[in-house]
């Protein structure tokens, strides 16, 4: 057990050791936000060991000065020779503690960062305690010398109380130590409260009986004491120690009530004092009988801070985690009970509603700006935001290890990380930092692929933390933010890293959902339900999605003829000349199925006629005859001359068949008579070939017109 004690000891003092510097800290500088540790020159950790040492002086001042200024106010109306001394002594050493506070870094109230801008200290400094601890430095008692003994310069005194919080902080700090016990702690404590209270009412009561004339003493509480055969009616001549035991008496005495029997009010201003005092003493009582029950039943936050630290080091040592890891441990289990961070235990009592608008108001701004979710829909960014949970981290904790495979995703809320990279034969080396917005283990996350670096907190830092298995549900909703995450994903990947996400899981799931819903949407089309296609585009599918066959809705209407559809697809962005797995457009589509009216609003639209292997298209159809086709497409700026395989055009299969109302029509297109095929044949050949006497006249007086 004492062994198991010991090894407690070593563990503190060696996390003592590992978070006080000792030296003054160099300036750095980079200039992210105003209250970033931006530097200028030096500045001193407050957990620096020699400033640690000089808050342990100046303890010992402030002990002293909290104790003797009632005492001074009450019972010295001018410091002997000695005390005068002593006293400039004590103002010199808090003046020294004035200068250092202006270089004190100082952890910030809400980021609960370590601010470590000499600008932004000095400003802190001069708004809060400065003008306090300055006005408690003055030689108050020089002054009142030499203001003739004016009696309301000695109230200025009291201004020298404000030293007693850093008692206040010196306990605070060692109820927080648990190698001191804390029920021993917490009983000093009080006894200490309870004390102060007692000596600074005794030193106003005896202050009170002085500032009577002397002729009229007799009628103050001590001037008409008397106890036995000794008479205090000329109080001012008995010895100071005998003075201040009876005024402490008296003090006590009335605190507990117990009656007053040789000693009581006299005067009314005794007496008005007495019933304030009273009146401050039920609550002092109700303070001190409170602590009390606290520590019987054993229900304090800082008790169960230290239990829980006391377990987590015994558990450390019974399994010889060694010192990193048990330090490590014991700053994030500190930074909780320092910080109190823990949102879910504050807000478990306030409806899911609310919860969500805290959260979204929270961290919605740094959703929005981190580059993974660069163009998503603010729907999906807002439920990203409620489900996120807050972490902080210690510097020089490690978030995440290469190789690992990482089912959390995190944001930088503030702070800074280091990407750290390991190689066989150099050290660590920092390659580059995360700073606010940035995300980790993206790739991890969403495409199962190990962490490729180390990363490790450089500085303070709050994360926010949202699992694999939310964003997954979050992305099944809010199906086409997955395709503008994927893309996120790529930008800026190297070539292999790029060929794994698109192997991943993630690709699949964008891949396969977004088939689906080009599926529906697409049958929705077919079948013209325009009700149901405006329902789920504004569901959020892409209307140019395509199915296995690369149709995209627009070409389902066009092969149907819904002139509403289209009209409703091309107002939310489908994309007029999209080519199928067969290089036709909707505006092909619709020519090809005779919907004349749903050609003239493509073409208005600015659809454009580009047939893939447009030879062989027309060719096909001169063969088939189909002369309305024919028309539509001539119409619509196909060149007449397009050549099949065989080098042949149009007007070679017109020919060649004899059909003089189509040769006649390609002709009036543009139909070039010269054209020759793979051997050398033009049109007139092949209508000659045919025989065709009126085909032949009309091709000859072409060639003839061409000549001319």
């Amino acid at each position: 057990m004492e062994s198991n004690r010991r090894e407690e000891v070593e563990l503190e003092e060696d996390d003592d050791e590992q978070n006080s510097p000792s030296r003054w800290q160099p300036s750095s500088s980079n200039g992210r936000r105003t209250n970033s540790n931006t530097t200028n020159h030096f500045f001193i950790h407050p957990q620096n060991w020699w400033y640690v040492g000089w808050k342990r002086f100046i303890l010992i001042w402030a002990v002293y000065s909290s104790f003797f200024t009632p005492l001074e106010f009450g019972f010295f109306r001018g410091l002997p020779e000695k005390l005068f001394l002593l006293d400039i002594a004590g103002q010199f050493a808090f003046l020294v503690d004035i200068f250092l506070h202006f270089f004190v870094a100082y952890k910030d109230p809400h980021s609960h960062r370590l601010v470590c801008a000499r600008n932004q200290i000095a400003i802190r400094y001069l708004k809060s305690r400065f003008l306090v601890d300055f006005l408690g430095c003055l030689p108050l008692d020089a002054i009142y010398k030499g203001c003739n003994r004016e009696e309301a310069v000695r109230y200025l005194l009291w201004i020298r109380l404000s030293r007693a919080f850093r008692v206040t902080e010196f306990f605070e700090g060692l109820e927080k130590d648990i190698r001191i016990n804390y029920l021993f702690t917490r009983i000093i404590k009080l006894f200490v409260v309870e004390l102060y209270c007692t000596h600074t009412a005794a030193c106003i009561f005896y202050y009170l009986a002085t500032t009577l004339p002397p002729s009229n003493e007799g009628y103050t509480w001590i001037g008409s004491l008397k106890m036995g055969d000794y008479n205090y009616s000329q109080f001012r001549d008995i010895d100071l120690w005998t003075r201040y035991v009876t005024s402490l008496y008296f003090a006590i005495v009335t605190m507990a009530t117990v009656g007053y029997g040789d000693i009581h009010a006299v005067n009314n201003r005794e007496m008005i004092f007495i019933i304030i005092y009273i009146s401050g003493d039920m609550i002092l009582g109700a303070y001190l009988l409170g602590n009390m029950a606290a520590l019987i039943v054993k229900g304090s936050r800082t008790e169960r801070f230290r239990d829980k630290m006391t377990d987590l080091i015994k558990y450390m040592n019974k399994n010889n985690l060694g010192r990193q890891i048990s330090s490590e441990i014991k700053g994030h289990v500190r930074l909780q009970y320092e910080t109190s961070y823990n949102d879910a235990a504050v807000l478990q009592d306030i409806p899911a509603a609310f919860k969500a608008k805290i959260s979204q108001k929270l961290y919605e701004p740094y959703i929005k700006e981190v580059p993974l979710f660069k163009g998503c829909s603010l729907p999906f960014i807002k439920q990203i935001a409620i489900k996120v949970q807050e972490e902080l981290f210690l510097p020089g904790e490690v978030i995440t290890e290469e190789g690992n495979i990482s089912d959390q995703l995190y944001i930088v809320c503030y702070g800074k990380l280091e990407d750290v990279e390991r190689s066989e034969y150099e050290a660590e080396k920092c390659v580059r930092t995360l700073e606010t917005c940035s995300s980790l283990n993206e790739l991890s996350v969403l495409c199962n692929i190990p962490v490729p670096d180390t990363i490790r907190v450089a500085e303070l830092s709050k994360l926010l933390r949202v699992d694999k298995q939310s964003l997954t549900d979050i992305l099944e909703i809010h199906f086409s933010d997955g395709r503008i995450i994927l893309d996120n994903l790529l930008e800026g990947k190297e070539t292999h890293l790029c060929n794994k996400i698109l192997e991943s899981d993630l690709t699949l799931h964008v891949t396969k959902h977004e088939s689906e819903l080009a599926l529906r949407l697409n049958s929705a089309v077919y079948n013209g339900d325009l009700y149901r296609v405006r329902r789920l585009v504004a569901a959020g599918i892409d209307p140019n999605n395509t199915d296995y066959d690369g149709r995209s809705p627009l070409h389902m209407a066009a092969i149907k003829g819904y002139a509403d559809v289209i009209q409703f697809l091309l107002q939310k962005g489908a994309v007029i000349n999209a080519t199928d797995n067969d290089g036709n457009t909707p505006l092909f589509e619709a020519i090809k199925n005779g919907h004349d009216m749903v050609v003239s609003m493509l073409v208005e639209a600015g659809a454009f006629l580009d047939i893939n292997n447009a030879g062989n298209c027309l060719c096909m159809a001169v063969a088939k005859r189909d002369v309305e086709f024919l028309k539509r497409v001539l119409d619509n700026g196909i060149n007449p001359n397009s050549r099949n395989y065989d080098l042949r055009t149009p007007l070679h299969i017109a020919a060649a068949e004899g059909l003089y109302s189509i040769a006649k029509l390609i002709l009036e297109a543009g139909g070039s008579v010269f054209s020759k095929d793979r051997w050398g044949n033009t049109p007139l050949d092949e209508a000659r070939v045919g025989g065709s006497k009126k085909l032949i006249k009309m091709l000859e007086d072409a060639f003839s017109d061409k000549i001319a």
